[in-house]
């Protein structure tokens, strides 16, 4: 591969002055940790890195302002909420530039997730002011029963690098919705953006401490001593099923209300009888979007014979074709991966894979070149044995199987100890039904790529987690049930 497109020269001088004017202040923390530009490798922020008595600090703080928010009416917290939405989609710009020169997605990728992570705030702006609840007769008469919704109380949130503004607000969003204070830690790889968008938060109207950013680099002394406080009602993580169970150790010494968003190994099942062009262009969606870092990433592509080999043909094109380089860089369609533990995983399943016999067709190595990269890559005949079958790849690499029978491919699609996404391309809606209620998976893309959306629940089953983020479901992981019983007396 010839040298990298570098980052364009404006955007780059614009994205500097974003961090420069970034306020990074953490008053009584003394530490810092460097962020870097994944891209060339250089640091482009330090920012406060709070030990364990410092994050018990701003639960005291977030606990504090909480009490006085709660109260408030749900009008009050929508009119918020909804400008706070404002201010992120005024700053557009600013916020795709900070999330690609942390996080290292192009910026058309990070323009985008501003406006996806910004649905989430517009929903739960919405959602705040139909609050669910209850009113019924008592089966053996003489009382009436009442339930309402109440906040669950300070929620710690836990959020990934690999989309760093939508993973924060589609947690935050929803917990203030309901009336919670919230003490957020970032990745320590992507703090600024999160940093960003709370900044924002506080200028709609979000009392200045009841949303409060942690930044550490000690993450297990952090959730130890936080999940501890018997101040913390509710704690929200998304990242790997490993950490999502020790988090739930954690959790149960307190009984925490808790919400995981794990680990994923999706299938996607192209049929003989898929449109071409349609499944091309969904799986090359749901394999590169982020440059395949993320959790719903189509991770074990089957494909049955009598279409696979067209399929196969026309994604490598695809992928070959693909401009890799600064995510600032113009025309570039896939930017670095995270750090170099990233490409050397990457590398190693990549290996692994062609030694047990599975056919390189594009890609398959990491560039010589300053940052992080890995070229978009595309492995087909993939053996059941290999570890890409079952590894959450989490980057840039294709990897294709074959099967000849619907039963078959359910059988191995469902052949995992994660259920997060799951897709299916066929032009018979009864297949396209029929397989998709047999994937054991919490949501299914059928003849696309891209099924998140803000208005719908989020989550999976088996090892990928429990709860659901976004719709009206995501809300209720932020409240509780108060259920009242009102004794009638008869009357003449």
């Amino acid at each position: 591969m010839s040298a990298l497109p570098a980052a364009d020269p404006t955007a780059l001088a614009d994205s500097d002055k974003v961090l420069a004017h970034l306020d990074l202040a953490a008053p009584g923390v003394n530490r810092t940790f460097d962020v870097h530009d994944p891209a060339t490798g250089r640091t482009i922020a330090q920012v406060p890195d709070f030990d364990a008595r410092q994050a018990l600090d701003a639960v005291g703080r977030a606990d504090e302002a909480g009490r006085s928010w709660a109260a408030t009416t749900t009008r009050r917290r929508a009119d918020v909420l909804r400008t706070w939405y404002e201010l992120i989609l005024g700053n557009t710009d600013l916020i795709a530039l900070l999330i690609t020169r942390e996080m290292g997605k192009p910026l058309a990728e990070a323009r985008a997730e501003v406006g996806y992570g910004a649905d989430f705030v517009r929903w739960y702006a919405e959602e705040a002011v139909r609050p669910a609840g209850n009113l019924c007769d008592a089966p053996t008469g003489g009382a009436r029963l009442f339930t309402r919704r109440a906040p669950v109380g300070l929620s710690v949130l836990i959020t990934p690098w690999n989309f760093p503004l939508a993973m924060a607000t589609r947690k935050i969003a929803p917990a203030l919705a309901a009336g919670c204070p919230v003490v957020i830690k970032p990745a320590p790889n992507t703090p600024l953006t999160t940093i960003f968008a709370v900044q924002l938060a506080v200028a709609a109207g979000v009392p200045e401490d009841l949303v409060q950013v942690v930044n550490t680099t000690d993450a297990p002394a952090f959730s130890t001593a936080v999940l501890a406080d018997a101040r913390v009602r509710k704690v929200s993580f998304t990242g790997s099923t490993g950490v999502g169970k020790v988090l739930l150790r954690l959790a149960a010494d307190n009984v925490l209300k808790s919400s995981m968003e794990l680990g994923g190994n999706a299938p996607l099942l192209v049929f003989d009888d898929a449109d071409l062009e349609r499944a091309v262009d969904g799986a090359f969606a749901a394999k590169m979007r982020n440059g395949g870092q993320s959790c719903i990433a189509a991770n074990r592509i089957f494909v049955q014979d009598g279409i696979a080999d067209a399929f196969v043909e026309a994604l490598t094109e695809r992928l070959a074709a693909i401009k890799v380089g600064h995510g600032l860089a113009p025309g570039v369609g896939l930017g670095p991966v995270i750090d170099h533990s990233a490409v050397a995983r990457l590398t190693g399943l990549v290996e692994e894979a062609t030694r047990r016999g599975a056919h390189l067709l594009t890609g398959g190595s990491a560039p010589s070149h300053p940052g992080t990269f890995f070229e978009p890559t595309l492995l087909d005949h993939i053996p059941a044995d290999a570890d890409l079958t079952h590894t959450e790849i989490f980057g840039p690499v294709a990897a294709i199987q074959r099967f000849s029978h619907q039963d078959e491919a359910v059988a191995r699609a469902n052949d995992t100890e994660h259920g997060l996404a799951g897709y299916v391309f066929t032009e018979n809606l009864d297949r396209a039904f029929n397989v998709a209620d047999q994937l054991a998976t919490g949501l299914v893309g059928i003849n696309q790529g891209v099924p998140s959306n803000a208005a719908a629940p989020f989550g999976g089953v088996k090892q990928s987690g429990l709860g659901r983020e976004g719709g009206s479901e995501g809300l209720e992981e932020y409240e509780e049930i108060r259920y009242y019983n009102l004794s009638l007396r008869p009357t003449s």
